[in-house]
């Protein structure tokens, strides 16, 4: 797959509104978790390379992606996790902080969303030149931290990590979330052996259903 800049990435991130974080502990089933998520019809999910087989899951799944869909590699770190995680098919990158992963994928054209905390952070991401910025942790600061933070950044194109579910949802929207990536609230234990596909499949569709019925999404 061939990877998306910083204006392609935000422009899949607004049609689709939502970032699946497929955070397993098996490849298998991590592998199977982004096929239900693709036939759910979810077209952007990011793969943290703290699963053991990360890059093993990452080619696998952007071998069966749809032309559609982007897949990204989460809580890249370094330089060289940035070239691993390209060569193993990832089209952009998710990191937990402002690492040196961050300028390194900008300067070679991978598309970038970094995390965040503060001002001072969200600023220091856009001088870099990411397509958005990852909010994290959101159920620590909250729908009124993002609302506040907006005001002084109305460009931002802020995406809230941790804490998002379908009870949130349309408060984080309604503060100004650009998207919203989930995990855990989606996934429930699909990405471990034995985990609940059918699931997945129902939380996927619902939590679309919640985005579209905002007038967001495709």
């Amino acid at each position: 797959m061939v990877t998306v800049d910083r204006e392609a990435l935000r422009d899949r991130v607004e049609r689709e509104r939502i970032v699946a974080i497929i955070r397993g502990t098996d490849v298998e089933a991590t592998v199977a978790s982004a096929l239900t998520l693709f036939a759910a019809g979810l077209r952007v999910l990011e793969i943290p390379l703290t699963l053991d087989g990360a890059y093993d899951a990452i080619r696998e799944i952007a071998a069966a992606a749809p032309a559609d869909a982007v897949v990204g590699a989460g809580t890249v770190l370094t330089e060289a996790q940035v070239d691993a995680s390209v060569g193993a098919g990832a089209q952009f990158i998710v990191t937990p902080g402002l690492t040196a992963s961050i300028p390194y994928a900008i300067r070679n054209g991978v598309g970038a969303l970094p995390g965040v905390y503060t001002p001072t952070e969200i600023q220091t991401a856009l001088d870099l030149g990411a397509a958005a910025v990852k909010l994290f942790p959101a159920s620590t600061l909250g729908p009124r931290y993002l609302r506040a933070v907006r005001d002084p950044f109305p460009d931002a194109h802020i995406i809230p990590v941790g804490g998002v579910s379908l009870d949130t949802v349309e408060e984080f929207f309604a503060a100004g979330a650009f998207a919203v990536g989930v995990g855990g609230p989606l996934l429930g234990d699909a990405p471990t052996r034995g985990g609940d596909q059918a699931a997945l499949a129902d939380r996927a569709r619902a939590f679309r259903t919640a985005i579209s019925s905002l007038g967001l999404g495709r």
